[in-house]
């Protein structure tokens, strides 16, 4: 019975492929292709984007200006902490009666984002795997937003674009304009392509590596819960080998443990990111 139920599972390889692919509304193709759209991220974003706000809601509902209870005071503990980094990043209070609850939203839906990886890497595409063909939809599903580079890297196009309108807010068109050509290397005409090709390059980077470092780091977490995952199905599908059992779940234990660290971590670094590009968005040069 071991022997035949190994025959018919798929390979480590095969099991891995088919959990990294996306519930998409076509086939991916190997050039970048707008057209394709990946609804698992499409939909968990969008459910846990709408927990976050329903979370922040209940809290400013129900708050008291007396003891506040468990839930109350762990949010004001966020709000306070997300407050002073705004504070000592974005000089501006007007600016910062927007930047900041934009901060706390960021740094709350990224770590619900994140904190998908800690569900068992089976259980949402095993229910999937049955309701998903029933609907004629394709037996794939992902469950961890930001393990998916077009979440993360919309994140931070939007924070770009965020950046653009302080940036012209704050400075008016023609500061910003001039800025543009006059920074960093000072304001001489044979420098303006120089300084305009050093701020593009700027914005560029700041952006990749907002989005790539978020996407990184999740990607990696979820391929390590693949890993680990891997060592109880190969006990479970021979009924051989015990170390395997138990290594699967004290690495899983663990790693679960330390992941907690990681997805609060990421959450944290992309809202001071946030604020930080913002904040150089006041700057003049």
């Amino acid at each position: 019975m071991a022997a035949e139920g190994t025959a018919n599972a798929p390979t480590a390889g095969e099991y891995i492929i088919h959990h990294l692919q996306h519930l998409q509304n076509a086939k991916q193709a190997a050039v970048v292709d707008f057209s394709v759209v990946n609804f698992d991220s499409v939909f968990f974003s969008t459910l846990l984007g709408i927990a976050t706000c329903f979370l922040l809601w209940l809290v400013a509902r129900n708050v008291t200006s007396g003891v506040p209870g468990r839930y109350q005071a762990f949010i004001e503990m966020l709000v306070e902490m997300v407050d002073a980094q705004a504070k000592g990043i974005v000089h501006s209070a007007e600016s910062r009666k927007f930047v900041a609850p934009l901060a706390l939203t960021v740094f709350i839906w990224i770590f619900l984002m994140n904190a998908m990886d800690l569900l068992p890497v089976d259980l949402l595409p095993s229910i999937w795997h049955v309701a998903g063909p029933a609907m004629g939809a394709p037996d794939y599903l992902r469950v961890v937003p930001t393990a998916d580079l077009s979440v993360t890297m919309g994140l931070s196009l939007t924070v770009l674009l965020i950046c653009l309108y302080y940036n012209i807010k704050i400075k008016g068109a023609g500061g910003w304009a001039h800025e543009l050509f006059t920074a960093p290397f000072g304001n001489k005409f044979y420098l303006y392509p120089v300084n305009f090709l050093m701020q593009v390059i700027e914005f560029v980077a700041k952006t990749v590596s907002h989005g790539m470092r978020l996407f990184g780091n999740m990607y990696a977490g979820e391929l390590i819960f693949m890993l680990i995952a891997l060592m109880g199905g190969a006990w479970a599908m021979t009924g051989t080998g015990i170390a395997l059992a138990i290594g699967h779940i004290i690495a899983g234990t663990v790693w679960a443990i330390f992941h907690i660290l990681i997805i609060t971590l990421q959450a944290f670094v992309f809202m001071m990111l946030t604020l930080v590009y913002v904040g150089q968005a006041h700057d003049h040069h």
